[in-house]
């Protein structure tokens, strides 16, 4: 039974790693656009001869910019299509697309209920936001993970239903979008009502952590490098990352939950002077591993290695570590690291 509950962890946290991909290349976009096109930084280093508005170079930052700024903004549709492309068994590309269609679905049917009420002046404050053009409850990433998990369960079951003749058409993977649909209409059903309590219960959990202080970010850092060899490290960062778990914090206007969220929300802001470091601690107690401790580990192993292997071993563990220094995937070197000294 724990292995099987292991299995299937191991299983959601690798699925996050589709959509987690994109984030680099989106960070990058958004980094170098964002920053070149700050006021603050144009005025700082005197670039204004080369970088002005409508001008060539600084409409190419721009375009940067807001290509990044859309990744970020739609990431919950992304993991919902991620998630359930990951999960999905077989016929991924059916998964992806019921994925999209659940999400949308999900959010127009909290958006009907939110107008059913009153609109948005009826809510809570900083509860809603607007999706695609849709406004609905503010639930960020899990929203998206909720439906590609629940979408993926659908999809392992029913893609080989077999319908009455007369219905065939609709029979195998076709029914698959169908069932989503309906199940998660009555999804944002449920969640109308129940994700109010919880965006609660997190965001008072959210103020623990962030009151915590750096014993806090310290036990966080401590935690998610521990929960590595299992594979679970993402499940237990994301709600940090891309939650209220992380913090919540209005930027232009707009509340931005999540520690990522706001870090790339402030960057793309041209009005940012400077990073909340309330938000930026859960991501920046990675580093110090990922740039020098892990390379350390690295040297070491290849110190140890018997003579007549250390080219091999060499070659393998430079790689290694030149991958966690530049990109941040750290797994190659710490499963060599685990596999060679467990006890360490």
């Amino acid at each position: 039974m724990k292995d099987k509950i292991f299995g299937v962890l191991q299983r959601v946290g690798r699925s996050f790693m589709l959509p987690i991909a994109l984030l680099p290349v989106a960070g990058l976009l958004l980094g170098i656009g964002s920053s070149f096109t700050n006021a603050t930084t144009i005025e700082t280093y005197h670039l204004g001869k080369f970088i002005y508005e409508g001008g060539v170079l600084y409409t190419i930052l721009d375009i940067m910019s807001k290509t990044g700024s859309a990744v970020f903004d739609n990431l919950a549709l992304l993991f919902a299509m991620g998630v359930a492309i990951g999960m999905a068994k077989k016929e991924k590309e059916v998964a992806a697309l019921s994925g999209a269609i659940a999400y949308i679905v999900m959010n127009t049917t909290i958006s009907a209920l939110i107008t059913a009420k009153g609109g948005v002046e009826a809510m809570a404050e900083n509860s809603t936001t607007t999706v695609l053009g849709i406004t609905t409850l503010q639930m960020g990433v899990f929203g998206g993970i909720l439906v590609g998990l629940g979408v993926a369960a659908l999809h392992n079951k029913f893609y080989k239903t077999e319908l009455p003749q007369v219905l065939s058409f609709f029979g195998g993977t076709r029914f698959v979008p169908i069932v989503s649909t309906v199940t998660y209409l009555i999804v944002g059903i449920i969640m109308f009502y129940l994700w109010p309590v919880v965006q609660l219960g997190i965001s008072k959990l959210g103020v623990l952590v962030l009151n915590s202080g750096y014993a806090g970010t310290w036990i966080y850092g401590i935690l998610e490098r521990a929960l590595i060899p299992f594979g679970l490290h993402h499940v237990f960062y994301m709600p940090f990352w891309q939650t209220e778990l992380g913090g919540s914090m209005m930027i232009d206007g707009n509340m931005v939950a999540g520690a990522q969220n706001i870090f790339f929300a402030e960057l793309a802001s041209k009005s940012t002077e400077v990073f909340s470091v309330s938000a930026t601690r859960f991501m920046a107690g990675k580093f110090p591993f990922m740039i020098f401790g892990l390379p350390a580990a690295a040297f070491a192993m290849y110190k140890t290695a018997r003579p007549e292997k250390k080219k091999v071993v060499g070659s393998l563990l430079l790689s290694a570590a030149l991958t966690s220094m530049i990109t941040g995937i750290t797994e190659p070197l710490e499963f060599t690291f685990l596999f060679v000294a467990p006890l360490m």
